[in-house]
């Protein structure tokens, strides 16, 4: 063979490796796709994942679908056209994206799943997460210690209300399904009751995780329900839901000492929920680095990118109807008044003033 060939032959052996990969993929730029602007915490994801990636020398296309699929489906339609080389997609219909991934995969565009996973498609190539049945594991958890349910107790009965995240949210019922792992027990031996008789996960369901939703759905069932009654537990599987549902009970007199806060749950750990903790009005709240995931999914881009293997911990748990995708999995850490100090200011996620 002709040594020119031999050059050939080696220098394509290092592009199979992924040593070129380096050179490609300096200055790309990558796509991100959050749901909203609504909420705060797609704000600090989409900031915290922007800056993940400018630190490793990427060039980023932040944008917010304003919990409008369609929407959301037009951007990344765009990022895919304006020549991303990679994409970061936080799904609000988790159903709806499959033929823009295909797209994507098309334009030969890895796509890593941001804390939703994307259903029914094998475009998408990564998961990061935190481990989301653990978070309803820890809500549930919680209502059943402040109960003073555990351990063969025989307190009760309690009545508690049922509340769940978006039917479009494939995190819903894993959210659902860890939660009801640790009530379930105590419903079916009545220790634990729900008035309402609505504990089907389709009736539960709050569409976007909308407050004002949970809201009027916490209204419904206080006139119907409670009449002359009292909650004294609501699993809500988010600070936005539990806000919403503060706001019911407040007008219905809870709060007072005739009818004191019944123990609430939440998820993401919101200014206005971590103060609302800090006030006795919502108990407890689950708190997820958002930090943490965002140095994930960046590593996840940059070693996809560069042709090494990103940071993978789960290869089983989530199964989106066509393929089980790799996931990177966090752990989350529940949140009380007992210590949110240590948690969010000692770690650096609020600065005390803000709480005040």
């Amino acid at each position: 063979m002709a040594p020119a060939a031999l050059l050939v032959l080696a220098l394509s052996a290092c592009g199979q490796n992924g040593d070129g990969d380096d050179e490609k993929t300096e200055g790309a730029t990558i796509g991100i796709a959050m749901p909203t602007k609504s909420s705060e915490r797609w704000i600090a994801d989409g900031a915290n994942v922007k800056k993940e990636l400018e630190a490793k020398g990427y060039k980023v296309k932040l944008v917010f679908g304003e919990d409008d699929p369609d929407q959301q489906v037009s951007q990344i339609e765009n990022l895919i056209t304006q020549g991303v080389k990679a994409l970061v997609i936080a799904a609000i219909d988790n159903k709806s994206l499959n033929n823009v991934v295909q797209q994507a995969a098309d334009a030969d565009v890895p796509v890593i799943a941001y804390d939703r996973l994307i259903l029914g498609t094998k475009n998408v190539d990564y998961y990061a997460s935190f481990d989301n049945e653990r978070v309803g594991e820890m809500q549930g958890g919680y209502i059943v210690k402040k109960l003073g349910l555990e351990k063969g107790s025989t307190k009760g009965p309690f009545n508690i209300e049922l509340f769940a995240g978006s039917n479009d949210d494939n995190n819903t019922r894993y959210f659902f399904r860890g939660a009801m792992k640790i009530l379930q027990p105590y419903l079916d031996s009545k220790q634990l009751v729900v008035r309402s008789g609505q504990t089907e996960l389709n009736r539960i369901t709050t569409l976007r995780w909308d407050g004002a939703t949970a809201q009027k759905r916490m209204e419904d069932i206080l006139t119907s329900s409670y009449k002359s009654r009292k909650i004294d537990a609501i699993l809500s599987p988010y600070d936005g839901i539990s806000i919403g549902i503060i706001s019911a009970l407040k007008s219905d007199a809870y709060g007072s000492e005739a009818k004191p806060w019944p123990v609430i749950t939440g998820q993401d750990a919101e200014l206005a929920s971590t103060k609302s903790i800090i006030a006795g009005e919502q108990t407890q709240t689950v708190y997820k680095d958002l930090r943490k995931l965002a140095k994930v999914t960046a590593g996840m881009v940059d070693a996809e990118l560069k042709g090494k293997k990103p940071p993978i911990n789960d290869t089983k748990s989530y199964d989106n109807r066509v393929k089980v995708v790799p996931a990177y999995l966090l752990q989350p850490v529940s949140v009380d008044r007992s210590n949110y100090e240590a948690v969010l200011v000692g770690g650096g996620w609020y600065k005390e003033d803000e709480l005040k």
